[in-house]
């Protein structure tokens, strides 16, 4: 998925399968299923997270745990998916979108790096990075009004937010009263925040991957000739998976509460600043309060990303050409 063959990275192209050698048609076709399904069995840590995020100070809830009790308490599991219906609508041709962007980036990114000859590990990190931050910049133009509207039903009648009938409902009300622009309520802070955030992954993601396979005796420098098997390739893709998680929520869910709080509450007739909320933050839990949400944001992007990639690896297995 990563590297044009090269002799420096024989071993772990073993474990790869390059763009050019994909059906893209039914890459995109069994995709678009593939991933709804994953979106479906993770959306509710997103609504969790949101309301977390999004909480006043006066709110009881303050662990993910209590969140879950009082979702199911007033609204049963129905509660869990308030959204999905846009964000699912939103998903395929942002998925399309970014996958296509991180892909052709990649292989130009690869190219680029290779005369620096830095180790592969750094090329991984270097070159998946860079696909990562512009597969999110592509993509931003199609989700940020989804997350808008989502974010909003996520939290809707909770800690005093408004309520509506739907996702048309909501973008409705936003156009009527800012235009289309409203939409677009912190797009500053989503690509902030999501463009460093997929650089991180992707760029952790390609490097443990190398590092791993190096520990497990398939670096660059490795005598094996035996590919390894399909079960530890699904290991080592997981493994990254987390790691890539772990490094990304770290570094980026400050930026991520931020964003949420700006996106959720800047449609209400005071309309807060990003500085405003930073104050509010301070002023409510201090500088802890800027990791609001760590917990599911760290088990969402590790439970997000393990599940997309190994989704994506295996699309991509299912859906590559014959030499």
């Amino acid at each position: 998925m990563n590297t044009p063959p090269s002799p420096r990275a024989a071993p772990f192209v073993q474990t790869e399968i390059n763009w050019d050698k994909l059906d893209k048609k039914r890459f995109y076709v069994v995709g678009a299923g593939l991933f709804t399904g994953v979106t479906v069995a993770l959306y509710p840590v997103s609504v969790v997270k949101t309301r977390l995020q999004v909480a006043s100070k006066d709110v009881a809830e303050k662990s993910a745990f209590s969140v879950v009790k009082g979702i199911l308490k007033n609204d049963g599991v129905p509660g869990l998916y308030r959204g999905f219906g846009t964000v699912i609508t939103g998903a395929v041709p942002a998925r399309i979108i970014f996958l296509t962007a991180l892909e052709t980036t990649k292989i130009s990114a690869f190219k680029l790096v290779a005369p620096f000859e830095f180790s592969e590990p750094t090329q991984a990190a270097i070159a998946n990075g860079m696909a990562g931050m512009t597969a999110s910049l592509f993509s931003q133009a199609v989700f940020v009004p989804i997350d808008v509207v989502s974010q909003k039903l996520m939290v809707q009648g909770y800690s005093g937010h408004a309520t509506y009938t739907g996702g048309i409902d909501v973008a409705t009300k936003i156009i009527k009263s800012y235009g289309v622009r409203g939409l677009y309520r912190g797009f500053g802070l989503s690509v902030m925040t999501y463009s460093p955030s997929s650089a991180a992954w992707w760029a952790s993601y390609g490097s443990s991957q190398r590092v791993i396979w190096r520990l497990l005796g398939y670096g660059s420098d490795s005598e094996a000739t035996v590919p390894p098997s399909q079960s530890k390739i699904v290991l080592v893709q997981a493994l990254g998976g987390i790691i890539a998680g772990a490094t990304a929520s770290s570094i980026t869910t400050p930026l991520d509460t931020i964003k949420t709080r700006l996106q959720v509450m800047g449609h209400q007739e005071n309309r807060p600043s990003a500085k405003q909320v930073v104050k509010d933050l301070i002023a409510q839990d201090g500088w802890k309060g800027f990791y609001r949400g760590l917990g599911p944001r760290f088990f969402s992007m590790s439970a997000w990303g393990t599940s997309m990639i190994l989704t994506y690896e295996y699309l991509k297995r299912l859906c590559a050409v014959e030499d």
